[in-house]
């Protein structure tokens, strides 16, 4: 007896070849990013396609599919592991749907795979031409890992944890483009990296919540996991505040934008992470509160600087921490703590005599004024744990032999080893911190390309860096770069001359770099196809 169906517009062509080559064809011209798809009762979703029954009579009947190719499925990140087999593999075909409970942990993800595919989604039980799509409980690889399994005439991708099961989707949604359809056979992977992202400088140069979107739709398709957003700096403050609107720039995101930005990132597993850098870095909160300003003995202004000798400097940096800190519900908060201007100075202790004395007064007689932004940088990472976030800082504001230490659960994101004063990273590795990787020799793309930058290339990063090359071209120690110690990178664009390109620039600019990127933080082994056919796929991936 036949499972009960419904009548879809693919149901009704099911059984034309015309319908079958129309699906194929509109399925490889591009994959709109249309959520929609129809719905069935809900379902258990835990069945195997081996346990799955095919639909009888005329509606359930699948329509043929010409074989795809033996192989291993072309994507970007390429795949840690996977084993081909013989049989016909799948490829989208009239009738096809995606399975899973359609109102279950897994009902988004169904839904964003069947509208770039342009399938129907239901309830299942899933028959010969459809993807299911099921979480497993302690199933190898961690809720980011998944299995993709190819056999006879369906595809079934299951993880421990969503995330894994859209990356599923995406090894899938890549492999259609690439070659048609999911060759026959068994994916296994799982990224080695946990941290895996894009850092945007929304603060020097404005940038729209659409185009942000579109960077975190390219970010999904590349499997990164991690945006952050550095919104506050000398030039802009580019988010709404409730807490001090005086220093909100006038071109900036409303809260509700932002939201809506977070809404997507949630939906792709992205993480965002918001970056309030302070006491440097400071002049957009500064040109309300010229007060606070930073200045040396000789009424030099210091820029960007706070005087963090000044109570009311704290109080209003803490009270953004704590209302952006409601905003974002990501588990992380960076506080900057880089490049503060009394200490890229030769004497410190000379130029900033008041800061000396506050840090001897609070810290003791062998205290300097390191160990005054040290402790700014701890109370500041006090705030954001009491709000429920772990902090980051910069590695240029961990500094040594003073009498104050940064705290230890405080994550070092090193960039560079060109500052005054500047630590090896092994230095960090050796106190038992995490560093995450922002090589600036490697991975800074600096508007306007000052101070010797030049625009990275994803060539150089694809053929040259890895996650334990840390600062220049050096790699860390092997006992100390695995991913317990470095758990990933992210890619920088810092808009330091705002006007050298356009956001349309930028976005094509840092399109390669990031994908290559995202293959080193997935896979930090030595790439095995060459640079031209990795860019060139990537290219024809584009959805």
């Amino acid at each position: 007896m036949g499972l009960p169906f419904r009548f879809t517009r693919a149901a009704v062509v099911r059984g034309t070849v015309a319908g079958v080559t129309l699906a194929v064809a509109m399925t490889l011209m591009g994959c709109p990013r249309d959520d929609s798809g129809s719905t069935a009762p809900t379902r258990d979703d835990s069945r195997s396609p081996e346990a799955s029954r095919t639909t009888g009579g005329s509606a359930g009947t699948p329509a043929r599919r010409a074989p795809v190719p033996a192989g291993i499925p072309r994507t970007v990140p390429a795949l840690r592991s996977a084993a081909g087999a013989a049989g016909p593999g799948w490829r989208p075909a009239a009738g096809a749907r995606v399975v899973t409970d359609t109102a279950g942990p897994l009902a988004d993800e169904a839904n964003r795979l069947a509208g770039e595919l342009k399938l129907a989604t239901a309830a299942g039980p899933a028959r010969d031409g459809d993807i299911e799509l099921a979480l497993r409980s302690g199933q190898r690889g961690g809720p980011e890992g998944y299995e993709l399994t190819a056999r006879n005439g369906k595809v079934l991708i299951t993880s421990d944890g969503e995330p894994g099961v859209f990356y599923g989707t995406r090894t899938l949604l890549q492999a259609v483009r690439s070659g048609g359809g999911v060759p026959e056979g068994v994916v296994r992977d799982s990224p080695d990296r946990a941290q895996r992202g894009l850092n945007l400088d929304i603060a020097r140069k404005h940038f729209t919540a659409g185009w942000i979107e579109d960077r975190l739709r390219e970010m999904g398709d590349l499997k990164l996991n991690q945006l952050g957003l550095h919104f506050s700096d000398d030039q802009g403050f580019r988010i709404e505040s409730e807490s001090h609107p005086e220093v909100v720039s006038p071109q900036h995101l409303t809260k509700a934008e932002v939201r809506r930005i977070l809404a997507l990132a949630s939906s792709l597993h992205i993480t965002v992470v918001p970056e309030i850098d302070s006491p440097g870095h400071l002049g957009a909160v500064m040109k309300a509160h010229p007060g606070l300003q930073l200045t040396n003995t000789a009424g030099t202004a210091s820029r960007g600087a706070v005087d963090i000798a000044d109570p009311g400097a704290a109080r209003i940096v803490d009270d953004l921490l704590r209302e952006y800190a409601q905003l974002f519900p990501g588990p992380w908060f960076h506080l900057g703590a880089d490049e503060y201007r009394a200490l890229t100075v030769k004497d410190p202790e000379a130029s900033y005599p008041r800061l000396a004395a506050l840090a001897r007064q609070k810290y003791g007689a062998e205290a300097g004024v390191q160990d005054l932004a040290t402790g700014w940088l701890n109370d500041r990472a006090a705030v954001v744990r009491a709000a429920g976030k772990r902090p980051k800082a910069w590695n240029d504001g961990f500094f040594r032999g003073g009498v104050v230490t940064a705290d230890k659960d405080i994550e070092v994101e090193y960039w560079t080893g060109k500052e005054l004063g500047a630590r090896d990273p092994q230095e960090y590795l050796n106190e038992g911190r995490t560093v995450v990787n922002l090589n600036d020799e490697y991975l800074y793309y600096v508007l306007g390309e000052p101070n010797q930058f030049r625009y990275p290339t994803g060539q150089r990063i694809y053929e040259e860096w890895s996650p334990a090359v840390l600062r220049g071209s050096k790699a860390a120690p092997r006992n100390l770069a695995g991913p317990d110690r470095i758990p990933g990178g992210r890619f920088a664009v810092w808009c330091d001359r705002p006007d050298a390109q356009t956001a349309q620039q930028v976005a094509d600019g840092i399109r390669l770099p990031l994908a290559a990127t995202a293959q080193r933080l997935w896979d930090p082994r030595p790439p095995t196809r060459s640079w031209q056919d990795f860019s060139g796929l990537a290219g024809r991936l584009r959805g």
